[in-house]
């Protein structure tokens, strides 16, 4: 009897603190080295779903991080996509 691979659904639930939290604890789990095989394949298959979900949570921010342009006399002009160049 063969198991269905985990969907790892709830990761996308959490915030990219509580993914990276979860993650980083993974990582430290799996360099320590005292995980059984299957269980360093399971935690290895979360970590990839939870980088995969900060990865997603990080470029959505980067997106919506606007840069302010300052008319001659200092107040706000309007906003322009972070990356355009001057």
């Amino acid at each position: 009897m063969t198991t269905a691979p985990p969907t790892h659904a709830d990761v996308a639930a959490l915030s990219f603190e509580k993914a990276l939290a979860e993650l980083e604890s993974i990582v430290a789990k799996l360099e320590r080295g005292d995980v059984a095989l299957e269980e360093s394949i399971k935690a290895y298959e979360r970590g990839e779903a939870l980088k995969a979900h900060c990865a997603r949570l990080l470029d959505a921010a980067e997106a919506r991080v606007e840069k302010i342009r300052l008319s001659a006399d200092g107040t706000p002009a309007g906003t322009e996509p972070l990356d355009v160049e001057a």
